[in-house]
Formats: structure tokens, sequence, C-alpha cells
């Protein structure tokens, strides 16, 4: 695995891992149907918040946590959720 030493490889990364959640099914329906991501509006958000995690860049702007307490409050995000997240997320 190539480590991550840029924007664009955060992009690749990210895009990579959207689109198995995208499809999958056990997390899948929280991000299509639950959430209704905009993927357009969604992505680049997430570049940013890993950029500024990992590079120190201040580029992303939010709480992050306050954006899935609504889709929890709609459907239980549980454990074995967050697990499955993980588990595509270090494929």
């Amino acid at each position: 695995m190539k480590l991550l030493e840029s924007r664009e490889d955060i992009e690749f990364l990210v895009n990579s891992f959207y689109k198995k959640v995208a499809k999958d099914e056990t997390i899948g329906f929280f991000f299509t149907d639950i959430a209704k991501v905009n993927w357009d509006h969604h992505l680049p958000k997430m570049y940013s918040f890993w950029e500024s995690l990992l590079f120190g860049q201040a580029s992303y702007k939010g709480n992050p946590m306050a954006m899935h307490f609504p889709v929890n409050e709609k459907v239980a995000i549980e454990k074995p959720h967050f697990a499955h997240w993980i588990k595509l997320w270090t494929e």
C-alpha cells in the first residue's frame, strides 16, 4: 500500500472506500436510504476531514459527530455496523 502523501492520495482512498460502502449490504443503506448522501457534497468534506487529520491542514470545517446523530435517530448505528465500516476502511 502506498503512503498517503497528498490530498490526491486522500481523494483516491476516500473515493475507493465510498464506492465499496455505497453498495455494501451491511452498511450501504445508511448512506443511500437513511442519510440519502449527496456524494458530490459529501466526498469533498471527507477529503478535507482526512487532510486536516493527517496533514494538519485546517481545510475541514464542521462537526462530524453532529452529522451522524440524525442518522442514528432514524436507525441505530450499532457496534457491528461500525466494525464493518472499519473492516471496509482497512481493506
